[in-house]
């Protein structure tokens, strides 16, 4: 990996030794602002010069981990210098000099739920690197803190903001007693201190962010969720089935993505993609109760055959509790990809591909296009510390929000 310019946020964390740092500190605030390329040489510096012991690297799973550092991180240090088990999380880093050659285990932990805390129960660490902190469950964040006890460990974290309401940003980024104390030093990073990134680039991404998104991953805010939760939606991010031409059409793949229903609707959304737009083609809604009628899995399995109208979908992409409905789709020779059902991670995956005006719905989906205006927080959950999209009006957004958690790579949303 090579370096560029260094900010000065960015170069004073670095060049800081462990032993003046605090116990925690935390590099927070937009994206791309350099935060997880200064945590880099930071972390390698601390395997070569930190209290001995184990060390502990994580994030939401043991993949995002490898995706977002240990990629760059490898690349850093050269093949000759780590071993990497994917499987195990098990990681040896090498080096050598004046004194000989040296040897450092880290191991590498997912923490997706508060159950994760199991895997590091019962260590002893010399330190951490925490990737995404504010999608660490609070039980395996603190279990941690407990787990970090040779003398002079540290944690080093890296997060985009978050509701106010988190206990991260509650009960470490501001209070005052540990920032005094030393235990937590809070560093904030915004776009400008980012000094490789072109003026070009900075318009583009501000431009694939709205609203309370904005806030967070361009400013940098801590601010509460509320309100219309797409409220970039608009006339511009609509279409008419004769705006694509079938030369558009045969260019495009062929999915489906569904939210399975019973007693709520079930969901079958048509979606056309051709590498760079997503366009929502198609729904099939069927409400039972409003109908006053339930389905059975066989029939929606017919209702879906008739929905791809003799067509194959490279995918249907189905939530993972629908288990008996995915056998009835595999029955019918269909090939079936299970859900990403990460819900803020997705829900913000289509608020950037609206900003960016990527993401089209046909006028014809008038379910979905009526979800889209009345998806909003549940705002009395985002004051009780919990964000989530309140419960009504949202399985074609349900349905919509996994096929592009699912589906669509991190690199196509780059700006």
């Amino acid at each position: 990996m090579e370096f560029g310019k260094w900010g000065s946020k960015a170069l004073n964390f670095i060049a800081t030794p462990p032993q003046e740092d605090a116990f925690i500190t935390i590099l927070e605030g937009s994206v791309r602002s350099g935060k997880t390329v200064a945590m880099i040489p930071k972390w390698i510096n601390y395997i070569m010069i930190g209290p001995p012991g184990l060390l502990l690297m994580s994030g939401v799973s043991k993949d995002t981990v490898y995706d977002n550092v240990l990629n760059d991180l490898f690349d850093t240090l050269g093949d000759s210098h780590y071993k990497y088990n994917r499987q195990s999380g098990d990681l040896d880093i090498f080096w050598t000099d004046a004194a000989g050659f040296h040897s450092r285990r880290v191991k590498v932990v997912g923490a997706k739920d508060e159950g994760s805390e199991k895997y590091i129960r019962g260590k002893t660490l010399a330190g951490a690197y925490c990737d995404e902190l504010t999608l660490m469950p609070e039980r395996f964040f603190k279990q941690l803190l407990n787990r970090l006890s040779v003398k002079g460990a540290r944690l080093y974290g890296t997060t985009n903001p978050d509701s106010p309401m988190h206990y991260l940003y509650k009960e470490y980024i501001t209070d005052e007693r540990k920032r005094q104390e030393g235990i937590v030093r809070d560093i904030h990073f915004e776009l400008d201190d980012n000094p490789n990134l072109p003026e070009e680039y900075k318009t583009n991404i501000r431009n694939s962010y709205s609203g309370m998104w904005f806030r967070r991953m361009i400013l940098g805010q801590w601010v509460l969720a509320e309100g219309i939760i797409y409220d970039m939606f608009s006339e511009e991010n609509q279409y008419d089935t004769d705006d694509l031409t079938p030369r558009d059409r045969s260019r495009c793949r062929l999915f489906v993505s569904m939210d399975y229903g019973t007693k709520n609707p079930m969901v079958f959304l048509k979606i056309l993609d051709d590498g760079t737009d997503i366009w929502v083609d198609d729904e099939y809604y069927w409400d039972a109760r409003a109908m006053q009628r339930q389905k059975t899995d066989s029939q929606y399995g017919e209702d879906l055959m008739d929905f791809v109208d003799g067509e194959r979908p490279d995918f249907c992409i189905l939530d993972p509790s629908a288990a008996s409905f995915k056998l009835v789709c595999q029955g019918k020779g269909l090939r079936m990809k299970e859900a990403d059902n990460s819900v803020n991670d997705g829900i913000r995956v289509v608020a950037m591909l609206l900003s960016q005006g990527r993401l089209h719905i046909n006028r014809r989906c008038k379910h979905t296009i009526e979800e889209f205006q009345a998806y909003v927080w549940d705002e009395k959950a985002a004051k009780n510390g919990e964000e989530k999209p309140l419960k009504t009006m949202d399985h074609a957004m349900d349905a919509l929000r996994y096929y592009c958690k699912t589906m669509i790579p991190k690199w196509r949303l780059r700006a």
